[in-house]
């Protein structure tokens, strides 16, 4: 309850004149260097909301009186950063590819622009890391059906590949079963014999029919024994990577009615300098020759 005013008789204070359970409430004054520090914040507030942007009102807001705004100065910082890019792209452009690898700071730029280009651009067909899927090729696996180096990465990069590019690389696959060019049974034996190139054959089954029509009909592409032809696109078939599955019915559906992919010519869509990051990331998923 509130009592008269009076001294401490200890520290020589006045009360503030209430009392507590028998304590008396001292009238003890704020640090001087507290009330001086909250008195400079007020002060630095308010010189804050006269320099800079502050205050809003109806459609608009009080600009500053230095006029400061900070989407102009995030839009030069992105200007500077462009610019910059720009430059790197132009080194990466007009350097060949064994410059690049030699100067670690432009091949950490053109790893770094190859990396997105490819989340962007590649990624969703052929995976993360180049892993790839059913029907698009594994990068990272070194079963390169048009060459694994860098410029034959570029190249078919540039160009695509059944794209209608005039220079796409381009191959096709006769349709031995909905052609008729040849029988059912014909078809399944062939089959059998491919699965011995895969490492995983038929049990009990007798390959030589097989192996006989394969040379006649698939050895010119594919090689005798299965090694394939990078020059017409034709896969290697003795490997442990497929790109349209590797079951006797995937084998089977692949001669009878072959599936024959597509990929972009990306010198439509993506810059020289783009195109050649993108080929030296590919190549470092490390199935690059």
């Amino acid at each position: 309850m509130p009592t008269k005013i009076e001294k401490d008789s200890v520290t020589g204070t006045d009360t503030t004149g209430h009392v507590w359970d028998g304590v008396r409430e001292l009238n003890t004054p704020l640090p001087k260097w507290w009330l001086y520090t909250f008195i400079a914040c007020i002060v630095f507030a308010l010189g804050q909301m006269l320099l800079y942007p502050s205050v809003p009102y109806g459609v608009g807001y009080f600009h500053g009186l230095l006029g400061y705004s900070q989407r102009k100065s995030v839009d030069k910082a992105v200007a500077e950063v462009t610019a910059l890019r720009g430059q790197s792209l132009q080194a990466i452009q007009k350097a060949s590819f064994a410059e690049i690898q030699a100067d670690p700071k432009l091949l950490a730029t053109a790893m770094t622009a190859g990396r997105i280009a490819f989340a962007e651009n590649c990624q969703p067909c052929h995976g993360a890391g180049g892993g790839g899927r059913l029907g698009y090729p594994a990068l990272a696996a070194g079963a390169w059906i048009w060459g694994g180096k860098l410029p034959e990465i570029q190249q078919t990069l540039i160009h695509g590949i059944r794209s209608g590019d005039p220079d796409a690389r381009d191959s096709q696959m006769p349709k031995f079963g909905v052609d008729g060019l040849l029988k059912p049974e014909q078809i399944g034996q062939i089959a059998e014999y491919v699965m011995t190139l895969y490492g995983t054959p038929v049990p009990n089954v007798d390959v030589a029919p097989g192996k006989a029509l394969f040379a006649e009909n698939c050895a010119a592409c594919h090689g005798l024994n299965g090694e394939g032809k990078r020059e017409v696109g034709a896969p290697r078939l003795a490997s442990k990577v497929h790109l349209n599955g590797l079951s006797r019915a995937d084998v089977v559906a692949q001669i009878n009615n072959p599936r024959m992919g597509v990929m972009p010519a990306w010198n439509t869509r993506l810059n020289e300098a783009t195109i050649k990051s993108l080929a030296l990331y590919v190549h470092a998923f490390g199935g690059g020759e």
